[in-house]
């Protein structure tokens, strides 16, 4: 079944996207912000966060994102200077628009919304940890709970603000079987403890995949391509 984008913005107008670096945050987070923009009830804002790579950032589709009507926010990185997005603080108390954020992978990345902590911990956010189970330290509980805890530490996100988003996939190259078999580790390692509010799968696998299992799907279009990996 398809999500229901208006169960997950009831009551809410902030939705943050955390978890391993490489898990598919970024993809993640502009599939949802073209939701909340589809909606068509309020403006969209979109911030990137991400200071902990050269690549596979929103800011490289900067473009594509504002055309479907969205207002992006970046700050320009030079080489590995720390940079504060401005505005953040501003948006995240106004109920008159949605904010998306997306933020850096692990620990190093959760950095930069640490001084938002408050606002981030209010009733109108929700917090998506993005667990992708063929990353490497997402193949574990351990792993999982070490990697959260470090996350949630720097950043001063309380454990009761997470929602779990699986999303098992392998880059553009990736197959249905590996998807159901990603999601189906993912609930082994998991399920008992967290639900999974919905499973992410390329929208072009998005119709076979939804005949096999009966979970809430996400399709997500790639964004995030570059040439030399098509």
């Amino acid at each position: 079944m398809n999500i229901d984008c208006k169960k997950f913005t009831m009551n809410k107008s902030n939705f943050i996207f955390v978890g391993e670096a490489g898990s598919g945050k970024s993809e993640i987070a502009i599939n949802f912000a073209k939701y909340l923009v589809n909606l068509n009830e309020k403006p969209v804002h979109f911030f990137d966060m991400d200071m902990t790579k050269p690549l596979f950032r929103s800011r490289d589709v900067k473009t594509e994102v504002e055309a479907m009507g969205i207002t992006f926010h970046h700050e320009e990185q030079f080489f590995d200077a720390p940079t504060v997005v401005g505005g953040v603080n501003l948006l995240l108390k106004d109920e008159n628009c949605y904010v998306v954020m997306d933020v850096g992978g692990n620990d190093i990345g959760a950095r930069a919304i640490g001084g938002f902590a408050p606002k981030v911990n209010q009733d109108n956010t929700n917090v998506y940890y993005v667990l992708n189970a063929y990353r490497t330290w997402s193949g574990n509980l351990s792993n999982i709970d070490e990697t959260l805890s470090s996350i949630l530490k720097i950043s001063h996100i309380k454990l009761e603000k997470v929602h779990m988003i699986s999303n098992p996939n392998n880059g553009i190259s990736t197959t249905v079987e590996e998807i159901l078999e990603g999601n189906l580790k993912t609930l082994e390692m998991i399920g008992s403890l967290i639900n999974i509010d919905f499973t992410c799968v390329n929208e072009n696998l998005y119709e076979e995949v939804k005949a096999r299992i009966n979970i809430p799907l996400m399709p997500i279009h790639l964004y995030l391509t570059y040439p030399w990996n098509q």
